[in-house]
């Protein structure tokens, strides 16, 4: 590990000389590349060369209790000693996180979709729900949200609705929100009071960007229809919606939220490349990967992930068996909890597999 740590900061410094070198100045790419790369290792080498300060001071210290004869004194650096292991126990701990291969997708803007499953009416409240949950999620974050789709139904619900979530890190955050979503609870509808358990279904993908999926116009089937509401009233009498089929794959997008249809098209893109983007990243995944494959990082969809149950006022995340008595809290967006804690988890998942090479 501490090989690996000075090779970085080794690097580190290579990239401040190089940033420094008119050449790189006056070259944008290279000037671009390097200091996304500066950037990317500042955390790790700054961490790691406190962690080389404590370890530093450390050893002074316990080559001064073995000269010191006062028993006063002994005793603070006896103290002194004790910090300095804690803290240098930490460091390590954080370094150990800080050499986890980053997802190259985490810092990526999100396409979200989410489908009611199995539950009529009362799914598709429930999927209305967690666009609000997500919604409020991003607001609190900073981020933008802007609605690509959306199939509402009669009573207030979405059978369907996909949407952008723009803002640095909502990759890194919302990829574990992948899988079957459970409520229970009873429904509006429902004079007898009874329980009733709907699913709805969340998918999470990265943008792509432009050079990471390359798609031929030759593949790709346009076809312009009205704009419909619920029930399938049509909205408007032009023919702004767009539907976009790529053949090879087979994937459909549609995209009516706009009243032009260039801006309609624009926004089927973004989907189209992100979904392409998913199943050509998780065929690959399959091929090399099926060993790191866990209840978090799947992304199955079929998986029943969490649980938010209504009389008892609870939400319970199965994957690592968290169960938080906040549901109202959850459902308006006070996901950070529930996240940090799946956080912690892959990373000690990741740790382990790393150690265990």
């Amino acid at each position: 590990m501490f090989e690996r740590l000075q090779a970085l900061e080794d690097r580190y410094e290579k990239l401040n000389q190089l940033l420094s070198d008119p050449e790189v100045i006056n070259n944008p790419n290279k000037l671009r590349e390097y200091s996304k790369e500066s950037a990317d290792l500042e955390e790790t080498v700054t961490t790691y060369r406190e962690y080389k300060s404590v370890v530093s001071a450390w050893r002074e210290a316990k080559s001064m209790l073995e000269e010191e004869k006062d028993p006063e004194m002994k005793e603070m650096i006896r103290a002194e000693i004790a910090d300095l292991e804690a803290r240098k126990a930490s460091l390590e701990e954080q370094l150990k996180i800080l050499l986890i291969p980053k997802d190259p997708n985490d810092e990526k803007n999100v396409v979200v979709e989410i489908r009611a499953a199995a539950g009529g009416d009362e799914a598709a409240l429930f999927a209305g729900d967690l666009y609000k949950m997500y919604t409020r999620y991003a607001e609190s974050q900073g981020w933008r949200v802007e609605v690509i789709e959306a199939s509402p139904n009669e009573i207030g619900g979405f059978k369907e609705i996909i949407f952008m979530i723009n803002g640095k890190g909502a990759y890194s955050k919302l990829k574990f929100e992948n899988g079957a979503h459970r409520v229970q609870r009873v429904p509006e509808t429902e004079s007898g009071g009874r329980i009733h358990t709907s699913t709805a279904t969340v998918a999470v993908l990265p943008e792509a960007e432009e050079i990471e999926v390359e798609i031929n116009e030759k593949d790709i089937r346009v076809d312009t229809f009205a704009s419909s509401g619920p029930g399938g009233q049509s909205v408007n009498t032009t023919m702004s919606a767009v539907r976009l089929t790529h053949i090879p794959t087979g994937i459909v997008v549609s995209c009516q939220d706009e009243k032009s249809q260039i801006k309609n098209k624009e926004k089927a893109m973004k989907v189209l490349r992100a979904r392409i983007y998913d199943k050509y990243r998780k065929e690959a995944e399959a091929e090399y990967a099926a060993t790191r494959k866990s209840a978090i990082g799947t992304g199955d969809r079929s998986e029943r992930i969490r649980t938010y149950n209504f009389p008892q006022s609870r939400v319970t995340d199965h994957r690592i068996g968290l169960t938080l008595q906040k549901l109202d809290q959850v459902l308006n967006g006070k996901l950070d909890e529930i996240i940090d804690a799946l956080i912690v988890n892959e990373q000690a998942k990741l740790i382990e597999q790393s150690e265990g090479r």
